[in-house]
């Protein structure tokens, strides 16, 4: 480079530098930027070989571009040297600022390491500052620019053209390049990062778009119900979205779905099965508001659309007429549960009514229920007490007048108990207690076998008919079997219970036409009491038994029918 004597010489040299700095930022990707350095080495630096060397993300270093040699570039270009190989090079020699220098007299030792290199042997040098072909030289590349940052690579120059080695200013002008050069393949590498984070968002924003037309496709001309619904807020539940094909299910146009929620068209019982499966996300089968009026039962499969910073913000609900599995669904549990000649609720039916009312708890003598025995299953009172008359009162009811709660009261198990009537006491002490009436009917036998089975199914029917005309809304008849029916009918007292018998005995007797004649039969009734303690089977044959007892003591001629 050229002497300290010249200053001439040093400005061309800085206006040269001054270029070759300002080329560093015009180029358009990190590999012109880098091709930039090596060369504006040899354009502005007086050296005629110089290569780069970047830090690949494993640590090692690779040889980025080469310049004034294609001999070089052809032998050196994408080799690789190991990160502690470097690391040794830039601790030996002689240290010009962040410059290393390694004359040849110590450089040997590195000849057969893993570092591309392009040296050439050559004579001892002829005077003490002459540059020798095996010398090194090399200017680190730092993130930050200076030499406190990370090493992101390594420039190394060969052969001076003056054939000296750099004086004080070719090493500050070789340190400053080295500055600019680290700024510029940062601000490379940070646009080709910013490229490619614009590319990749452009494809995602694409694939997003691609995404949501797939999605609106699919959701207005599903086949079955859709919906997207409004979580958390003032709002929450509210629909945003619906299809036509729940529109059409509806009967609802879209403007007028969106001022509803769910809630509000979902059947009042199963506004609790709705609740659960908006905050769980799950499914749930319930029935949904028709604009006629009318409900139709509907799958509901839900899915909550969450945001990673907000939480769950929509709800994408899917909804599945299914109102015609439901009905083969009701048909199956209703045949199952009721007589298919008759239509009354069947035997199993009956026992499992019954059982319903009952419990395992004893009434005490004298009325009232045991206090251990009703607390037995552990489970919790709540602060509520059944007296001796089966009533409830809760604390509050006591603790208002100062009184606590009466000794013969017990908690309250969530069960409220059922109390026959006193049986010491055939007069009606006012007492209401479920009534079980078993109802057998007389000569009905005789029919069958005179008029056959045909007839006795007529009959069956018409006495089912009248039984559950005679009863009120909430009262069971079943049929239990054979000409055998059971009522039970809550709330009546010993004299309500008789008056029944009465006037279900009385709707029975009268002719019923088969087949253009007119047969008759006869019931005899047997009233029986439900009560805790009891199982259905012990309360069935007691008023079977007390049935009996009544058909016996009935003349024969008074039961006679046909």
């Amino acid at each position: 480079m050229e002497t300290e004597s010249e200053p001439y010489i040093r400005l061309a040299t800085l206006r040269q530098l001054h270029q070759v700095v300002a080329d560093l930022n015009t180029a358009r990707s990190l590999a012109d930027t880098l091709q930039a350095v090596a060369d504006g080495v040899i354009a502005g630096l007086g050296f005629e070989l110089s290569a780069v060397n970047l830090v690949r993300p494993d640590g090692d270093l690779v040889v980025a571009a080469v310049g004034g040699s294609a001999g070089a570039e052809a032998l050196m270009a994408g080799r690789v040297g190991s990160r502690c190989s470097w690391e040794r090079r830039l601790s030996m020699g002689d240290r010009w600022g962040d410059l290393r220098f390694i004359p040849y007299s110590e450089g040997w030792v590195l000849d057969d390491d893993d570092v591309p290199q392009w040296h050439t042997p050559g004579p001892a040098p002829r005077f003490p500052d002459e540059w020798h072909p095996m010398d090194r030289l090399f200017a680190p590349l730092y993130a930050a620019g200076a030499s406190g940052g990370e090493l992101i690579g390594v420039i190394s120059v060969d052969k001076p053209r003056n054939g000296r080695r750099p004086g004080a200013w070719g090493r500050e002008a070789l340190q400053m390049y080295a500055f600019h050069a680290a700024v510029a393949i940062g601000n490379a590498r940070l646009r080709g990062n910013m490229q490619r984070a614009l590319l990749r968002l452009e494809r995602e924003q694409q694939a997003l778009r691609a995404s949501e037309e797939s999605f609106r496709q699919a959701f207005e001309y599903a086949p079955s119900g859709m919906a997207i619904a409004e979580m958390g807020g003032d709002q929450h539940g509210r629909l945003l979205r619906t299809n036509d094909a729940l529109c059409r299910l509806l009967g609802r146009p879209a403007s007028a779905m969106r001022r509803f929620s769910f809630s509000d068209l979902v059947h009042p019982e199963d506004i609790g099965t709705l609740l659960r499966t908006s905050a769980e996300g799950g499914r749930a089968e319930l029935r949904l508001a028709r604009r006629d009026g009318s409900y139709v039962w509907v799958s509901l499969r839900n899915s909550v659309v969450a945001d990673a910073a907000d939480g769950p913000r929509f709800l994408l609900t899917h909804v599945e007429d299914i109102e015609e599995r439901k009905r083969h669904e009701l048909q199956l549990a209703h045949r199952a549960s009721h007589d298919s000649l008759t239509g009354l609720p069947n035997s199993a039916e009956l026992r499992a009514r019954l059982a319903a009312r009952l419990c395992a708890t004893p009434p005490r003598p004298g009325g009232g229920y045991d206090e251990e025995a009703a607390s037995s299953d552990g489970t919790d009172a709540g602060g509520v007490y059944v007296d001796a008359a089966g009533h409830l009162h809760g604390f509050d009811d006591f603790e208002c007048f100062g009184t606590p709660p009466p000794a013969e009261s017990v908690p309250f198990d969530g069960h409220v108990h059922t109390i026959p009537p006193n049986e010491d006491s055939n007069a009606d002490d006012g007492h209401k207690g479920l009534a079980v009436l078993f109802c057998d009917l007389d000569g009905f036998k005789s029919i069958n076998d005179r008029f056959g089975h045909h007839a006795g199914d007529a009959v069956l029917i018409e006495v089912a008919r009248r039984l559950t005309n005679g009863v009120r809304e909430g009262d069971t008849v079943a049929r239990l079997g054979g000409d055998e029916f059971v009522v039970l009918a809550d709330g009546l007292g010993r004299a309500d219970a008789q008056d029944l018998a009465v006037r279900l005995r009385n709707a029975i007797t009268p002719p019923i036409r088969v087949d253009g004649r007119a047969v008759r039969v006869g019931a005899s009734f047997g009233i029986g009491w439900a009560g805790c303690g009891m199982s259905a089977e012990e309360v069935l044959h007691s008023a079977d038994q007390r049935m009996y007892i009544e058909k016996r003591s009935r003349s024969k001629e008074r039961r006679r029918a046909g």
